[in-house]
C-alpha cells in the first residue's frame, strides 16, 4: 500500500499551519503579554481558592436549595474535581457524565496533548478549585449562577423592592430617578461587608418602565457619579437623538402586558444551518427595524430559505449603534432601540413557533470604555478585586478601545454566568455565539500573532488561564443545565481541546468558527481583482486544504462569509466577483455580460463548495444569500447619520427578473440538500481529487459525491470519478441549472452506473489511493454538480413495511415501483446474493450500453460543431469580400457601419 495522503477527517489530528487570519478589528501593534514567572505554579489574575472569607455569603435561593438536590448537583468528588460521576438533575432533564480525573481525557483523541500536559492539568486544576469553591460557598453552581435572583431590582419575601449592586469601592450609594425627583437623601443605600450595596422599598414604589441609576461615592475623593445599575434589564435614552445619554429603565410590566412564552424549543438539530441577522438593519426602509418587525417580515423569509437556527446581533444594548452591538454597555439590557424585553420575547417564540432555534451573539470578552452609560463606570481605578474589571493592560484592550473582564474575580463569575442563563431562561435563546474568544484566551489577544499550529502557542505563559477556567466553567453549566443547547466560539487561534467536551479537560464549546475559510476567499477574490490572477491559477490544494483544516473530533461552522466582510472597508463575495457591475447587469432581461456570467457561477461554486466540506455546519450573514450589493455603514457623522446602507433590499430577492432571485433560490436549494440528505451533520467526507491542473475538486460528503470545475473553460465530457459506493447515482443539484443563472449546459435526465475500480487521483502532489468504484459525468466549466445513488431494490434494505419502503423511496430517489409482495417475502441470503450479483451484472452491461450511446452523441455533437464552424467560416469569409468590395466602391458610410458578425456561442 503507498503512503498516499488522504484528506478526511481523520486524517486531521492537529491543526495544520495557519496563515494569519485578518478579523474585524485591526490587530495592529503587540501587547506584551502578562509574565507568569518561570513555571505553572500560579498564574496573576487567577483567584486564590477557597475564596477570602468576604466572598463566602449564600444568596436566598441558594439557601432554599434542599440537601438532597445539592448532593445530586455536586455528584462524587465535590461536582467532578476529583474524577467522580456528576448528576445534575434541573427541570430541563438530568445530565450524567464521567469526569476526567486530571483533565487528559482529551489526550485520548490526540497524544500530542501528553507532550502538554503540565499546562492542561493545572488548567484543569483552577477550573475544579473554582467550581468546589463555589459549590461550598454558595451550595450548587445552579444557586451562584442565578445572580439575576438577588442583585438588580428583586422582590423580598414579604412583598418589598429590593435593590442591589456590587460596587465595594464607593464609599457611598444611592438609588435615584423618576420615582423619587431624582433625590439622591430619599433612598440612600446600606453596605454590607462584602461591597455590596441595598435599598428596601414599599411595594410599588417604582413605577413600571421608569427611568433610575445610582449613584455612587468615589473611594478616592472623586466625588459623586450616576451610574446606570449592572443588573438592569432595559436602559434607554431620548428618542431620536444621537448620542444622548442612557438611563436604566426599570422593567416590571403588569401581568396583561408580559410576553407569555407559548411555543416550545425546537430539538437540536444534527447540523445547524446558521442566518446570521441583525434585527436594526433587517428592514427595507433606512431606518431601525423592530423585533416584531423582525419577527413579522424576516423569520418567515428565514424559514422559507431553508436554514434552522437563527443567530441574533446586538441584542445587548449597547450605546454606539456603529459598533455593530460589539460594545455592550449594559450586558443583562435589551438594545432598546428595536424594542422593549417583551417585544425580543415575542421574537424568540415567533422563531420558535416556525421551528426555528435562535442564538444569542454574546460578548463577553469586552465592554465598551463609555463609563457614563455603562458598566464600565463602576471602575473608579480600584484594585482589581474590588472590580469588574483587570488593571492596566491586563483591563484595556487598545485596539478595541474597550475594558477587559477580571475573570478570576469570584463576582465577575457570578455576573458572566448569571448573564448566560438570563438570556437563556428570560427570553428562551437556544445557544450562544461567543465573540472574540481569542482576546479571552491569551494575555496578548491574538495581536501580531501568527498562529501555526505549534502547540506551545495555545499551552504556555501567554495562556490566560484565568479566561480560560471561565469558559469551561460557562460551558460546564450550560451544557449540565440545558443539554439541547449549543454553544459556538469565535475563535481564530485554532487552539486544541477548545471544541472538547469539559468532563474530558476541554473548553466545552460545540464549534468554533472556521475563520480561515472566508479569509482564504477575499485573499483569492483580492488577488483576482486587485493583482491579475487568472481563475486558471486559483489553487485548488489550498483551497481543500483551508477547508478542511479542522481537528478531529472538534466541529466547526463554515462560511464563505459573515457580517465581517459585508462592513464597510470590506467586500461581500459578490461585490468582489461583480463589483460596479451589480447595479447595471442583473437583470435577465439582458445577456449577461463576461464579468456577471463569472461571477454568478463562482458565487453559487463558493458556497457550494463551502458548504460541502468546509465544516460540520453552516452560516451566512442576512442578505449574502442573494448577493446583496453594497455594503454595510451604520449611521455615523461621517455619513451624515444616514441610515441608507444601514439596511436589507428584500424587492431585490423577490423580484423575479433579476439574477438576485437566482442567487437566492440557488441558496434554497443549497440548504434544502441539506434537509434532503443530511450531509452536514454526516461523519463521513473524503476529498478523492484537487487537480491543480484541470482545476477540479472531487469529494464524498455523506451519501453525496460533489465534482468542481473551477476552470474557466475546460469541459471534461468525459470525466472519470471515483466513488465510495457502487451502484446508480443521478445529479441532486447542479450550479449550472438555468433557474440558477446558469447555462443549463448538464443533462439531468440519465443514470450514471459505476464501474469496478477508480481512477488515480491527486490532492495537490499527494497521491490518493483510488476510490472502489467510478463513474463517468459531465463536468462544464465554472460549474459544479452533486449526485447520489439512487437504489435500485428496496427489498435489499429488509423493510418492515410497504410505508417504510415508499419513504426511503422517496428520501433517496427511487423511481421504481417496489411490489408489496416483495417486501412481505424478502429473498433468503442465497437467493439475495445471487440477485445481487445478476443486478450488478446487468447494470455493467448497461452502463456499457450507456457509455456507447454517450459516445455516438458526442460524436454526432463534435459533427454539428464542425459544421457549424465552417458555415461561420463561409459567412465570415463571404462578409470579408463584401467589405473589401464596398471599400474598393468607396461606397463605406461611416455613419451606418456594417454589422459586426457576433462571436461563436460558447
Amino acid at each position: 500500500m503507498s503512503h498516499a495522503h488522504t484528506f478526511t477527517l481523520a486524517s486531521v489530528a492537529a491543526a495544520a499551519p495557519r496563515a494569519r487570519l485578518t478579523r474585524r478589528r485591526p490587530r495592529a501593534g503587540a501587547v506584551p503579554g502578562r509574565a507568569l514567572g518561570t513555571s505553572l505554579v500560579s498564574s496573576p489574575g487567577v483567584a486564590s481558592y477557597p475564596p477570602p472569607p468576604h466572598r463566602l455569603h449564600r444568596t436566598a435561593s441558594a439557601t432554599r436549595l434542599s440537601i438532597a438536590t445539592q448532593r445530586a448537583r455536586r455528584g462524587a468528588g465535590g461536582g467532578g474535581g476529583s474524577g467522580g460521576r456528576m448528576l445534575s438533575v434541573t427541570k430541563y432533564g438530568a445530565r450524567s457524565m464521567e469526569y476526567s480525573a486530571d483533565g487528559m481525557g482529551v489526550a485520548a483523541v490526540d497524544e500530542k496533548l501528553w507532550e502538554h500536559q503540565a499546562h492542561l492539568k493545572y488548567r484543569w486544576k483552577v477550573f475544579n478549585e473554582i467550581k468546589d469553591a463555589i459549590i461550598a460557598a454558595e451550595g450548587s453552581m445552579d444557586a451562584f449562577s442565578r445572580g439575576c435572583e438577588h442583585f438588580g431590582f428583586n422582590t423580598n419575601p414579604a412583598g418589598e423592592m429590593v435593590y442591589r449592586e456590587w460596587a465595594p469601592a464607593a464609599q457611598g450609594a444611592a438609588l435615584i430617578g423618576d420615582f423619587n425627583d431624582w433625590n439622591a437623601d430619599a433612598n440612600v443605600m446600606t453596605r454590607d461587608e462584602y461591597g455590596v450595596w441595598e435599598v428596601v422599598l414599599p411595594a410599588g414604589t417604582i413605577p413600571h418602565a421608569s427611568r433610575v441609576k445610582i449613584r455612587l461615592l468615589k473611594f478616592d475623593g472623586g466625588g459623586w457619579v450616576d451610574r446606570i445599575p449592572a443588573w438592569i434589564k432595559m436602559s434607554t435614552t431620548e428618542p431620536g437623538v444621537m448620542g444622548a445619554a442612557y438611563d436604566g429603565v426599570y422593567w416590571n410590566p403588569p401581568a396583561d402586558e408580559k410576553h407569555v412564552r407559548v411555543h416550545p424549543r425546537p430539538a437540536r438539530p444534527a447540523a445547524s444551518r446558521i442566518y446570521e441577522a441583525h434585527v436594526g438593519m433587517s428592514g427595507s426602509d433606512p431606518q431601525v427595524n423592530t423585533y416584531r418587525e423582525f419577527a413579522d417580515d424576516v423569520l418567515p423569509r428565514v424559514l422559507a430559505a431553508g436554514y434552522n437556527t437563527v443567530q441574533l446581533m446586538a441584542v445587548a444594548e449597547h450605546a454606539y449603534y456603529g459598533s455593530f452591538g460589539y460594545h455592550v454597555t449594559s450586558p443583562f439590557a435589551v438594545s432598546s432601540r428595536s424594542g422593549s424585553p417583551e417585544d425580543l420575547k415575542y421574537l424568540v417564540d415567533e422563531a420558535h413557533g416556525l421551528g426555528l432555534r435562535v442564538l444569542l451573539d454574546v460578548v463577553h470578552c469586552h465592554v465598551s470604555c463609555n463609563v457614563e452609560d455603562g458598566i464600565a463606570g463602576f471602575d473608579f481605578g480600584q484594585q482589581t478585586e474590588d472590580s469588574y474589571f483587570g488593571v492596566g493592560e491586563a483591563g484595556y484592550h487598545r485596539v478595541w478601545d474597550s475594558r477587559l473582564y477580571n475573570y478570576g474575580n469570584w463576582e465577575v463569575q457570578r455576573y458572566l454566568m448569571s448573564n448566560l442563563r438570563y438570556w437563556v431562561e428570560e427570553y428562551g435563546f437556544d445557544g450562544f455565539r461567543f465573540d472574540g474568544v481569542t482576546s479571552m484566551l491569551y494575555h496578548h489577544h491574538g495581536l501580531d500573532t501568527a498562529f501555526s499550529g505549534d502547540y506551545a502557542q495555545y499551552f504556555g505563559l501567554e495562556t490566560n488561564v484565568a479566561a480560560v477556567a471561565y469558559l469551561m466553567l460557562a460551558n460546564d453549566l450550560l451544557h449540565t443545565l440545558y443539554p439541547g443547547i449549543e454553544v459556538l466560539a469565535e475563535d481564530v487561534s485554532g487552539m486544541p481541546t477548545l471544541c472538547r467536551p469539559v468532563h474530558e479537560g476541554g473548553v466545552g464549546f460545540d464549534a468554533r468558527l472556521a475563520m480561515s475559510i472566508p479569509d482564504l476567499w477575499v485573499r483569492t477574490l483580492r488577488a483576482s481583482r486587485e493583482d491579475g490572477v487568472r481563475d486558471e491559477d486559483w489553487n485548488m490544494h489550498e483551497i481543500v486544504a483551508t477547508l478542511c483544516n479542522r481537528r478531529y473530533t472538534e466541529k466547526c461552522i463554515g462560511y464563505a462569509e459573515s457580517h465581517d466582510q459585508s462592513i464597510v472597508g470590506d467586500k461581500t463575495t459578490a461585490f468582489w466577483l461583480m463589483d460596479a457591475e451589480m447595479y447595471t447587469g442583473m437583470s435577465t432581461f439582458e445577456e449577461a455580460t463576461p464579468t456577471i456570467e463569472r461571477g454568478m457561477a463562482l458565487q453559487k461554486m463558493i458556497r457550494l463548495v463551502t458548504i460541502a466540506i468546509g465544516g460540520d455546519g453552516y452560516l451566512n450573514f442576512m442578505g449574502n444569500e442573494f448577493g446583496h450589493p453594497e455594503w454595510v455603514d451604520f449611521p455615523r457623522e461621517g455619513n451624515g447619520w444616514s441610515h441608507q446602507f444601514c439596511r436589507r433590499q428584500w424587492d431585490l430577492a423577490d423580484t423575479e427578473y433579476l439574477r438576485y432571485a437566482q442567487l437566492g433560490l440557488f441558496d434554497r436549494a443549497m440548504m434544502a440538500l441539506d434537509e434532503d440528505y443530511q450531509f452536514l451533520g454526516h461523519g463521513h467526507q473524503f476529498v478523492s481529487s484537487a487537480d491543480d491542473d484541470r482545476k477540479l475538486i472531487i469529494a464524498e460528503r455523506g451519501p453525496l459525491i460533489f465534482v468542481f470545475n473551477f476552470h474557466p473553460t475546460a469541459t471534461y465530457q468525459e470525466l472519470e470519478v471515483g466513488v465510495g459506493m457502487g451502484g446508480r447515482y443521478r445529479i441532486c443539484l447542479d450550479t449550472d441549472e438555468f433557474r440558477f443563472g446558469g447555462l443549463g449546459r448538464v443533462g439531468h435526465d440519465a443514470d450514471h452506473f459505476t464501474s469496478p475500480g477508480g481512477p488515480q487521483t491527486w490532492v495537490g502532489s499527494y497521491p490518493q489511493e483510488p476510490r472502489p468504484c467510478g463513474m463517468l459525468v459531465m463536468s462544464a466549466p465554472r460549474s459544479a454538480q452533486v449526485y447520489v445513488k439512487v437504489e435500485e431494490v428496496a427489498s435489499v434494505h429488509d423493510f418492515s413495511s410497504v410505508a417504510a419502503a415508499a419513504a426511503v423511496a422517496k428520501s433517496s430517489g427511487t423511481v421504481r415501483m417496489v411490489a408489496e409482495s416483495s417486501l412481505q417475502q424478502p429473498p433468503q441470503p442465497q437467493q439475495q446474493q445471487e440477485q445481487e450479483r445478476e443486478e450488478q451484472q446487468e447494470r455493467e452491461k448497461q452502463g456499457v450500453r450507456e457509455r456507447e450511446q454517450r459516445e455516438m452523441e458526442w460524436a454526432r455533437e463534435r459533427e454539428r460543431e464542425q459544421h457549424e464552424r465552417e458555415q461561420r467560416e463561409r459567412r465570415e469569409e463571404q462578409w470579408n469580400r463584401k467589405r473589401d468590395k464596398h471599400d474598393h466602391d468607396e461606397l463605406y458610410d461611416p455613419d451606418h457601419p456594417p454589422r459586426r458578425v457576433p462571436p461563436p456561442y460558447r
